[in-house]
């Protein structure tokens, strides 16, 4: 919002105090009320008296409806309530955004890296998560993203958001960061001018301007729009900025949108390569999940549970996304983010043996004074088998057809469940039964003696295998040592040390303040000279850099 034109007197709302003047632009106000019930700060954004007829009303209303659709997005501001107030004004009550948003924030002093990367995948799932809705925002830019109190970023201003042909794609749109597609005798816009918005959009946060914004130039409409439509894309000035993120925002910023990426997503998932390239923490992308086709089979009771939630998606994820309904953008569908026949696969899991509890039965035979059988379960097949009192059996397979005792069980064995008592046995057969175990006894004792005595072999020695030996800390890139800083009149002297020297370090160093992060530099020597600071408390960060781009852990140090 600008202060240029003079606010409108606030509206009286019913539930609301008013509190102040937040700011205006060119068909609303934003004041800061508190809402009694449930008690919180709200920014309410009030469609201007001579903005209310035709089309600025229906705009209004089209933007209520697409902030309460997509709302619940964790970078996307939130929308509380829409109504009329008592002098016949539509008004928005939504999330208040105490922070200075991206636009201040860039202008004061460009963003760290980490934190442009962050932003620009957090923000970017909010736009990917518009467009699978069929909306296009058309109006993305650093003065659009507010900062909630978590310091996370929040996409608002759908003021101007369509779905496919209905607008006017020309209408509202801020030079600065539209595609050249949009300056052309007939205007287009699509999911890939969105895109172009994102890249744009990081850019500055990166550099502190705009991307085709010449310092020292003239930067009118007229001028701006020439350099995007002709000029490429300027380097980021920034010792810090890989060579990998100037391609990412090249292609996102290509002059035709086929060479773009084609999606937000696909841009978000550009700028997690390079986190991972810095070894920054990676930035999770949140996107809205689709429910399943309607044409799905349905589970066994004919129901199926739909869910739809937010979904985090891993950078390493192959794919990163289920299957999304087809949603349509400019009259045609949104490309799918699946990318891999590995979202139609099962997963095969293995059946576990259930665990029966051992339960004592009635002995099968009254006659019998035997103790009752405990009944165990099998681990082939998990049913109870039987075992006698005096220890466990070993069952090997099923009883044989007819009755026949299993393998592994003696004949007439109790072991066997065979619904009666054992038969008794000759005596002639077990006579015979006795003399073949004596003779299977002296049998096995002769070959075990024989064994005995018998030279054992010996064995040949093994060659050792050799093993080349490892570095568990190759490649890691130590922090900067021994930071400190010396007040020297107007100026103070930052000193460090490199622990673990080699050939090609260099050291990024920024200073710092509570309002935020100055401009980065890149030095070879231990030490740095900066002004003092106005608080009278001077801050700075360095990093180690080796020569093939790794870096170390950052290191502060404020000075007194």
């Amino acid at each position: 919002m600008s202060s240029k034109r003079t606010p409108a007197p606030p509206p009286q709302l019913p539930g609301f105090t008013f509190l102040d003047v937040l700011g205006s632009g060119g068909f609303a106000d934003v004041y800061l009320f508190e809402q009694h019930l449930p008690r919180r700060k709200v920014a309410v954004k009030v469609l201007l008296p001579e903005k209310m007829a035709g089309a600025s009303t229906e705009q209004f209303t089209a933007e209520a409806n697409v902030m309460a659709l997509l709302s619940t997005h964790p970078a996307i501001v939130t929308i509380y309530q829409a109504g009329v107030s008592d002098d016949r004004r539509p008004y928005l009550a939504m999330e208040y955004c105490p922070k200075p948003n991206l636009q201040v924030r860039s202008r004061a002093s460009a963003l760290s890296v980490a934190e442009a990367l962050r932003i620009g995948i957090q923000v970017a799932a909010a736009v990917e998560t518009a467009h699978r809705a069929g909306i296009l925002h058309r109006d993305i830019k650093p003065a659009n993203i507010l900062v909630t109190e978590y310091n996370r970023p929040a996409l608002t201003d759908f003021g101007i958001a369509t779905t496919a042909g209905s607008a006017d794609p020309s209408s509202g749109m801020s030079i600065p960061w539209s595609p050249p597609e949009s300056f052309a005798d007939v205007p287009e816009f699509g999911v890939r001018s969105d895109v172009w918005a994102l890249g744009a959009t990081v850019f500055t946060l990166l550099a502190g301007r705009s991307p085709f914004e010449v310092p020292g130039a003239r930067n009118g409409g007229a001028e701006l729009i020439q350099r995007i439509e002709r000029d490429p894309l300027s380097r980021l000035d920034r010792a810090d900025a890989p060579e990998s993120l100037q391609l990412v925002l090249e292609r996102a910023m290509s002059k035709r949108p086929v060479d773009r990426y084609d999606t937000a997503v696909a841009f978000a998932r550009a700028l997690q390569r390079v986190q991972i390239e810095l070894a920054h923490a990676v930035t999770p992308i949140d996107i809205l999940d689709d429910a399943p086709d309607a044409d799905e089979e349905d589970d066994d009771e004919g129901e199926l549970t739909r869910v739809r939630g937010i979904v985090s998606i891993d950078p390493q994820t192959s794919p990163a996304a289920g299957r999304t309904r087809e949603r349509l953008v400019d009259g045609a569908p949104l490309p799918s983010t699946t990318t891999s026949s590995a979202a139609d696969e099962t997963v095969a899991r293995v059946a576990v043996p259930r665990y029966v509890e051992p339960r004592y039965v009635e002995p099968r035979s009254v006659e019998s004074d035997a103790a009752p059988t405990i009944q165990r379960p099998s681990v082939l097949s998990g049913t109870p088998i039987s075992a006698p009192p005096g220890g466990p059996s070993i069952v090997t397979g099923p009883p044989a057809p007819g009755g026949a005792p299993a393998a592994g069980f003696p004949a007439g064995s109790d072991a066997v469940a065979s619904g009666g008592p054992s038969r008794p046995r000759s005596r002639a057969g077990l006579w015979i039964g006795l003399a073949a175990g004596v003779t299977a006894v002296v049998v096995v004792g002769a070959v075990a003696g024989a064994s005995l005595l018998a030279p054992q072999p010996t064995p040949s020695p093994t060659a050792p295998v050799e093993v080349d030996p490892q570095d568990p800390v190759d490649g890691f890139v130590p922090p900067v040592a021994d930071l400190a800083g010396t007040a020297k009149g107007s100026e103070v002297v930052f000193t460090w040390s490199n622990p673990d020297p080699a050939d090609g370090d260099t050291y990024v160093w920024y200073p710092y303040t509570l309002d935020g992060e100055g401009a980065q530099g890149l030095i070879d020597t231990e030490t740095v000279t900066v002004p003092v600071d106005e608080s009278g408390r001077t801050c700075i960060a360095v990093t180690l850099r080796r020569a093939d781009g790794a870096t170390g852990a950052e290191q502060r140090h404020c000075t007194p």
